[in-house]
């Protein structure tokens, strides 16, 4: 994670940019106590944006709730797949 102020970002924005898409990186551009920007890539906002819409689909929150029951009723997943 890299963390700049708005003026050393306004002095390097391509070597903060390129940093952020060739090499994944995240950045926090601080701007006064509590206030700031994060930066991130588009292809890791794409990832943030499917992971989030999988996780609200209702399938998956229900495959969600059947496995946690089956963990509170001691089952094992891996004896069900020797069954």
């Amino acid at each position: 994670m890299l963390t700049a102020t708005i003026s050393d970002f306004r002095k390097d924005i391509r070597k903060y940019l390129d940093s952020v898409t060739d090499n994944f990186e995240t950045l926090i551009i601080n701007r006064g106590k509590n206030n700031g920007v994060v930066v991130i890539s588009l292809d890791e906002y794409n990832s943030l944006c499917s992971t989030q819409h999988e996780l609200s689909s209702k399938i998956n929150e229900i495959r969600l709730d059947s496995a946690i029951d089956k963990l509170k009723k001691g089952s094992s997943f891996q004896k069900e797949l020797l069954d």
